[in-house]
């Protein structure tokens, strides 16, 4: 999906608020397909309280091969809708003094009633731990110089995004993420685009997280 200006950037509201959003239903946005989450994501924004004393917050998604993934070489897709992630984030303290990188690793099972969602819960100590998370929307950004404007960047120069939703826990509130492929992050066009299309869902607890987003140092 590529992204040639802001304007064009639209998100989905949670799955629990389509009712409440003044958006299409029906115009809701295809989900990712698992080979565009695959890889490395840098966490750059973020309102969960928990990154405010972190640094170099990444999530990193490996597919987890099921019985039922299709073999059918040339099927288009990319992708099984089944497909379970392995979902393991990396993060340090803030204080550059702390260069410990701590994880924690976790298993995401899609949603069945809500593509683009998945239920997570976490591996070893942590499995009694468990959350929901959606894609609200995603993107690919290709500089007007790479490739000559004909997509063909190479992945140096090519960046992508994902907008994230966590739905409230015992332990944490409700949040949003920005994902960025590139350490950097987006540029502020992108991301100011980004910010007011989830203010233009008119969803007041969206607006709300919105208000309350911080940017996550990286070094």
């Amino acid at each position: 999906m590529a992204i040639p200006n802001p304007t064009t950037i639209t998100l989905n509201p949670p799955h629990h608020h389509t009712n409440d959003s003044k958006t299409n239903p029906n115009n809701k946005n295809t989900p990712p397909y698992i080979t565009f989450l695959t890889g490395t994501w840098h966490v750059t924004h973020s309102s969960l309280p928990l990154w405010k004393d972190k640094r170099n917050v990444s999530i990193t998604y490996t597919p987890i091969p099921s019985q039922n993934a299709s073999t059918t070489a040339g099927s288009g897709s990319g992708d099984d809708p089944t497909t379970k992630l392995d979902d393991l984030v990396q993060y340090q303290s803030r204080d550059p003094s702390k260069t410990k990188i701590h994880t924690v690793h976790g298993i995401d099972t899609p949603s069945v009633s809500n593509p683009g969602a998945w239920d997570w819960r976490g591996k070893g100590w942590l499995m009694i731990a468990s959350s929901h998370w959606e894609v609200l929307g995603f993107g690919e950004i290709e500089p007007e110089q790479a490739g000559a404007g004909n997509g063909t960047g190479s992945e140096e120069e090519r960046n992508a995004w994902v907008v994230t939703y966590f739905a409230k826990t015992l332990f944490t509130p409700a949040g949003i993420d920005v994902y960025s492929r590139r350490k950097e992050g987006v540029s502020e066009d992108i991301l100011e685009g980004i910010f007011r299309a989830l203010r233009g869902l008119q969803v007041p607890e969206i607006g709300g997280l919105v208000d309350g987003v911080f940017e996550i140092p990286r070094d």
